[in-house]
Order: C-alpha cells, then sequence, then structure tokens
C-alpha cells in the first residue's frame, strides 16, 4: 500500500524543520530503488537513521527481517505510526542517533545493514560513528550530497580526495550507487544529491595500528599548501631526515603533499613511523 505523503504531512499540520535539515524523499519508486540498492533481503536486519514520514522506512521493511528506525523529530511519531501500520517488523526509536549506545544497541540486532537519507549537516558524524565504534555493521547506503558522496569515493590526488575518504578505505569499498536531482525531494534542497553505498570489509588494508593510521591520515592534511614531510614533522615532532626517510620507504617522493598518498601508502606510512617513534 502506498500513501499520499505530501498529503499526511499536510493535514496532520506537520512543519519542516530547517535545524533538523528535513528533506523527505515521496517518491516510492526511488526510495524501492535505494532499498534494493542496499542489498538488504529478508535475512537481515537493517538500521535507519531518520525516518521521515517513512518513504524509506517502508521500503526496508518490504525486505528486511527487522528494521530498527531511528527518529529525532517526535512529532512525527503519530505519521509514522500511520505510514508503517501494517507493518510488523519496524521498531520505531524516537531518539537522536549520536546520543544511542551503538554497542548496546548491536547486542540486540547482530549484524545489520545501515539505510538513511542523512541531513547534510550530520552526514559525517554518523558516518564516522561506525567505522570507529561499531563491530557488527555490514554495510551503509547512505543518501548525502552529491558534493560529499564525490569526497567519500574519490580516488588519491584528486580535488574531492580528503582524510575521510582515507578513513573510510581502511575498513570499507565505497561506490555512488545512485545520483538524485534535488527536485526528487522535498522541500527541495539548494543540491544535489547522490547515494553512497559502504561495503564493510574487516581487514582491507591491514595496519600495525588503525589509531598511528589516522593520525598519520589527519597530519598528512594539516595543511594541503604544505609538503607530507613538514606535515609529519610538525604533528609527530620528528626531524626532517627522519620524515624524509620514512617517505621514501614507502616509495613516495619526499616533496610529495598528503593528498597524492593512497590509503594503502598511508597504511605502510603509518607501520613505519610506528617504529621510529
Amino acid at each position: 500500500m502506498d500513501y499520499n505523503y505530501n498529503k499526511i504531512l499536510r493535514e496532520s499540520g506537520f512543519t519542516f524543520k530547517k535545524r533538523l535539515g528535513q528533506n523527505f524523499i515521496t517518491d516510492m519508486n526511488i526510495v524501492r530503488d535505494i532499498a534494493a540498492l542496499s542489498g538488504i533481503t529478508k535475512q537481515d536486519t537493517a538500521l535507519e537513521i531518520g525516518c521521515g514520514a517513512g518513504t524509506l522506512t517502508r521500503a526496508i521493511a518490504e525486505r528486511a527481517k527487522k528494521v530498527y528506525a531511528y527518529e529525532v523529530d517526535n512529532s512525527l511519531k503519530d505519521i509514522l505510526e500511520q505510514t508503517l501500520a501494517d507493518f510488523d517488523n519496524v521498531e520505531l526509536i524516537f531518539q537522536d542517533f549520536m546520543k544511542a549506545d551503538i554497542r548496546e544497541l548491536e547486542m540486540r540486532t547482530g549484524e545489520y545493514k545501515v539505510v538513511a537519507n542523512l541531513p547534510y549537516y550530520i552526514t559525517t558524524p554518523v558516518i564516522m560513528r561506525f567505522f570507529e565504534e561499531a563491530e557488527k555493521c555490514q554495510s551503509i547506503t547512505v543518501t548525502v550530497q552529491q558534493e560529499v558522496a564525490e569526497r567519500l569515493c574519490a580516488a588519491a590526488g584528486t580535488p574531492e580526495y580528503g582524510a575521510i575518504t582515507a578513513v573510510i578505505a581502511l575498513k570499507a569499498d565505497a561506490e555512488i550507487v545512485k545520483k538524485l536531482p534535488a527536485e526528487n525531494f522535498f522541500p527541495k534542497p539548494e543540491v544535489d544529491s547522490a547515494v553512497v553505498k559502504l561495503t564493510m570489509r574487516k581487514g582491507r588494508i591491514k595496519v600495525k595500528s588503525e589509531d598511528m593510521y589516522k593520525r598519520c591520515v589527519r597530519a598528512a592534511f594539516l595543511s594541503r599548501r604544505k609538503t607530507l614531510s613538514n606535515n609529519l614533522m610538525s604533528v609527530f615532532g620528528i626531524s626532517r631526515a627522519a620524515a624524509e626517510k620514512v617517505i621514501t620507504s614507502c616509495g613516495v617522493d619526499v616533496k610529495a603533499r598528503g593528498e597524492t598518498l593512497t590509503p594503502e601508502q598511508f597504511a605502510l606510512l603509518s607501520d613505519n613511523i610506528l617504529e621510529i617513534l
């Protein structure tokens, strides 16, 4: 059963809250495409962040064994109870996901797949929570601002490549699976969006210390105007000779800038710095 979501929202007196970055997708064909691209099946538990009017929630529930759906806006409670009334596999959680205890959640869910249409302002913090805290997340299929999507999937040496790209590459494969023009949202945002799928692969890149890997990545992107050696000297307090030695040992030019290193080169760099420190 499909609903006229715009009518339901209007009749309920719901007002969009700019501070929450609310832009809903009401076309069921699009949300079913997103649910399908997530790869969720009847054997899977799904975690949704930001239910909105429940369009994507319904599409996920049609495919999943169980759906845990987070929504921070309590004014959507009556609407969601209406639009999700015919699904008994959805558990609504009216809470800010950023304040949720992931370890406690994972004790209930077991392994799970994340699907979300995230407000732009919270995209990076939400994604990084899974990379830093989660142990049972299998994939993240997320609708984000197109600029952010390109950053998440960027290749080394491109303008879009950044610290978050390299950190994600340590544990996951990233790809843009669908592009969504602004016209597909209500209210219409000022920019286009894209759906990114992050497929978790434990040990995708082997490192001696994940913490050191992240420190090296942050150091490399500390100042794009400076060479990698200068950034390493500044962050780790090592001499220029030591910085250049560790860089060349990775097969990288001593004059290289951090954004030119691949995630694999960052892994080697972090292992070598760990040794000298």
